[in-house]
């Protein structure tokens, strides 16, 4: 394996790519950490902490997915998620306005006018969030008393302005150093900012579980929550099977035989080759939790706020509904969006119609189906079971942090680290940056990073 680093580093051109990346990466890190002038980050991280089950774990769940600071207010506090969210709502709009689903088919030059109308969404994407975002902090009386007016005691319209402008040109600026990883570096760039954010969350995780040992020593056992030696084993053994378990389903296929016709021009026979039609069992990645978890926070942070308003038995009850990893309830509704939005992305992404036509046009069948309807018939049925397999693994995925939170009696955000949103991005995009750099190695005739 060390052999195969110091390769990687010899191939000028994929050593500057890598060196590009990083360089890119550090400027991400650097900008995370700058709070907007107008807010007193001590005074808001405090007062999150303090509410880490309400909107902390709202703003930590977006944090996770996103690439974004909303607990400290930064210039990258927003991340790249108004850039997410335009190019969901424009996925979503390809499937009802012809124009785009023309677009979306006209291959480099569509894609193009796609991305262009997604930065401008995003703009102005940026400019609501942030700006509802700053109000948010107005309200709770997050702004340092220097930037207040002495009379009203709010925010000047001007300052309000600089620091909307500060946000929507920080997350401008992070979609612009995503395409510039994508250019000039190696990986997909918004996808390695998502990945850079997850892993530096690790550290601070991994000192929480372990300064109670640093503090009162490593007990043969465990008790009363406790971190002992048994716990300690059975974590490192739980981690190591769920990474090996997403890596198996993340690669797992469902591979269809298909027959391509033979074409006979002068005495030369084309075609007639045995081929496969490769699925994915996880076909709508790690969306699905994404949406399930989103949805279902807000909810929690209603009943929570309604509990503390009327304390009626009631409104308790479902203030402990909805908590994570204390209730069954929670636990089943998750599983159930997880499945619904399996079902519902993958509609989204695939459509057995198209792929059916497509393999028609280039003289294709599976055997046994006639080309058209009767093949579409049939890819969709496929479809329907595979992502029955595919949102059981992602809702098993989802449900062990909670799992190991209640169970092992562990801060979720250390269990955060065992299943979920953060696990899937980070071994996904672990393996699509591998993959990308295969590519070089093979290209200069080196053996891959996952060759034996």
């Amino acid at each position: 394996m060390w052999e195969k680093i110091r390769v990687i580093f010899t191939i000028p051109e994929l050593r500057r790519k890598i060196l590009f990346t990083l360089l890119v990466l550090a400027i991400y890190r650097v900008g995370w950490h700058i709070a907007l002038p107008v807010v007193d980050a001590e005074a808001m991280r405090r007062a999150i902490e303090s509410q880490r089950g309400g909107v902390g774990a709202l703003l930590e769940q977006v944090a996770i997915f996103s690439a974004s600071n909303l607990q400290e207010a930064t210039i990258f506090g927003l991340g790249i998620m108004p850039y997410i969210s335009a190019s969901i709502i424009f996925q979503l709009l390809a499937t009802v306005i012809p124009a785009l689903e023309r677009l979306q088919k006209e291959g480099e030059t569509g894609r193009k006018k796609i991305n262009e109308y997604t930065r401008y969404a995003t703009v102005v994407l940026c400019i609501f969030q942030s700006w509802f975002y700053l109000a948010v902090l107005v309200r709770s009386d997050f702004i340092r008393e220097e930037f207040l007016n002495p009379e009203t005691g709010q925010l000047s319209f001007a300052w309000q302005l600089t620091a909307v402008m500060t946000m929507t040109a920080g997350t401008t600026f992070l979609m612009w150093l995503g395409e510039q990883i994508d250019q000039f570096g190696i990986g997909n760039g918004i996808s390695l900012l998502i990945m850079a954010g997850i892993l530096a969350r690790m550290p601070s995780a991994l000192w929480s579980l372990f300064q109670p040992i640093a503090e009162q020593g490593l007990e043969l056992g465990s008790a009363g929550g406790t971190l002992g030696v048994d716990k300690l084993l059975v974590l490192i053994a739980l981690f190591v099977g769920v990474v090996a378990g997403v890596v198996y389903m993340e690669q797992a296929q469902r591979r269809i035989p298909t027959q391509s016709a033979k074409h006979v021009r002068g005495r030369r026979v084309y075609g007639g080759t045995r081929q496969y039609l490769p699925l994915k069992i996880n076909q709508g990645g790690v969306m699905p939790i994404v949406f399930a978890s989103s949805l279902l926070l807000f909810p929690a942070v209603f009943f929570q706020w309604l509990a503390h308003q009327t304390r009626a038995n009631w409104a308790v009850w479902l203030d402990l509904a909805f908590h994570r990893g204390e209730s069954y309830i929670y636990n089943v509704l998750y599983i159930i969006l997880i499945y619904f939005f399996c079902y519902f992305w993958t509609a989204i992404i695939f459509n057995p119609k198209d792929m059916a036509e497509n393999l028609k046009n280039y003289g294709t069948f599976i055997p046994g189906y006639r080309p058209g309807r009767r093949t579409a018939d049939y890819l969709e049925k496929v479809m329907i079971r595979i992502t029955y397999v595919g949102a059981a693994f992602l809702a098993l995925v989802a449900i062990i942090p909670t799992i190991i939170a209640a169970w092992m009696r562990v801060d979720w955000v250390i269990a955060s680290f065992y299943g979920g949103t953060s696990l899937l991005i980070a071994v996904s995009v672990a393996f699509d940056l591998v993959q990308k750099i295969d590519s070089h190695l093979v290209m200069h005739n080196y053996r891959g990073l996952l060759e034996r």
